[in-house]
């Protein structure tokens, strides 16, 4: 049996034609796009233009869900290039901005490993910190010449908000990745990416506390182990967080609390994920809430030790009903600015360290900087992650979050044609 096979290049997409020895052709067509794939922060994700995909986001979903192999309940996305977890099965749609004062338009995607599914409820600081690399190098945006660093203002079409990241440059114009800034979670230096969310408050609710309250405690029914109760604070900033005072979790009566690799554990986690999506006003019950694993988002906080002279708190974090290797960074952001508001459970946590501390969030009064931040040191599972806080004043005496900054890396990995199924 002989078979022989031609290639055609065709527009996003090449044709195969196979002829086998009785003289039968089959005809396929193999769709593509082109994209980046690029390590960002502690995540990975696609990189693509949004000019190579339909006008209507409601056609994106089957085919990215080809691209990164998330077509059926296996998690190992073995038909596609996502990387089978969470902080490896993501996507960024950039795009140049008509925006005024906006580079960058940019849309975040989590695709769900474990099923057909992706979300974009949400924002992922990690992929956005992409963002500007990706603008520069792509010609979105370009440096003046001589240029050592640039401002991307970049608006999150997820949440509504504006991201300024400060890049580097090299001298060709292009991205300067190396350096000698690090991040717990990623091997090696690079050169550091500021990225700063401005007004972070409200990104989905429309407030910092939707509940109305910096403190609430949540009446949590779960099928594994009954009613309780649980001290949270509802905090959307960057993305909704429901933080939760671990202290607040009665380890007598349930011995195996905070241990990630208990299933029943985290079972319970999204039992309370789900209570505090419903009082966030994300969820009308329970039961939609299970529908949006995204958002809210969870962390438990816990004091440092005291002679932990690194970190002012501790999180452990979850992502897509699993423990989180590190921390989102729109959980740094969220948390960041939550230590710096009195009466949340990050206010009461961090502040056991210390009980006469000094502030380390910055003011400024009317958009005029009159103090600077000092960093705020959330401690995680994979090291410590700094976030800088600083507080807005207006005339009428009113406080807000003016912006939270955080610093991250970020590396090109591959550039081509991503195939999908259609």
């Amino acid at each position: 049996m002989t078979t022989s096979t031609t290639s055609v290049s065709t527009a996003g997409s090449s044709m195969i034609q196979n002829v086998h020895h009785n003289g039968y052709i089959s005809l396929s067509t193999r769709k593509s796009f082109p994209s980046v794939w690029m390590r960002s922060g502690t995540s990975k994700g696609l990189f693509i233009h949004q000019k190579v995909l339909p006008v209507s986001t409601k056609l994106w979903e089957p085919i990215l869900l080809s691209a990164m192999g998330s077509v059926g309940a296996n998690a190992r996305q073995i038909d596609g290039v996502g990387g089978s977890t969470s902080t490896t099965s993501k996507v960024a749609v950039i795009a140049k901005s008509q925006r005024p004062g906006i580079d960058v338009d940019y849309t975040f995607i989590q695709v769900a490993p474990d099923q057909a599914k992706v979300d974009m409820t949400g924002n992922c600081g990690n992929i956005a910190s992409g963002v500007g690399p990706f603008a520069l190098d792509e010609g979105i945006v370009r440096a003046n010449s001589g240029q050592s660093e640039i401002d991307v203002r970049i608006f999150n079409t997820n949440t509504g908000q504006t991201i300024v990241e400060t890049i580097q440059i090299s001298p060709d114009g292009r991205f300067r990745e190396d350096g000698d800034y690090s991040i717990p979670g990623v091997q090696g230096t690079s050169s550091p990416i500021k990225v700063a969310f401005l007004n972070p408050g409200g990104s989905m609710t429309g407030r910092m506390f939707p509940s109305g309250a910096p403190k609430d405690t949540l009446t949590v029914y779960s099928p594994s182990v009954g009613t309780f109760s649980v001290r949270v604070s509802l905090v959307d900033a960057a993305n909704p967080f429901v933080l939760v005072d671990a202290s607040s979790m009665s380890a007598k009566d349930y011995l195996p609390w905070m241990d990630p690799n208990y299933t029943e554990f985290l079972s319970v986690v999204e039992d309370i994920r789900r209570t505090g999506a419903v009082r966030f006003g994300l969820a009308a019950d329970l039961k939609t809430a299970g529908q949006v694993r995204g958002t809210p988002k969870i962390a438990f906080l816990s004091p440092v030790a005291q002679d932990d002279m690194d970190a002012d708190i501790q999180v452990l974090a979850f992502t897509m009903g699993k423990v989180h290797s590190s921390l989102q960074l729109t959980g740094a952001v969220c948390i960041g600015a939550a230590m710096s508001i009195h009466g949340t459970v990050a206010w009461d946590i961090s502040g056991k360290k210390e009980l006469n501390r000094w502030p380390k969030h910055g003011i400024s009064v009317e958009g005029q900087e009159i103090s600077a931040p000092l960093p705020m040191s959330i401690r995680h599972p994979a090291g410590v992650i700094n976030a800088e806080t600083r507080l807005g004043l207006d005339l009428e005496g009113q406080i807000h979050v003016d912006n939270v900054a955080v610093f991250r890396t970020a590396r090109r990995l591959f550039e081509g044609n991503v195939f999908y199924r259609g």
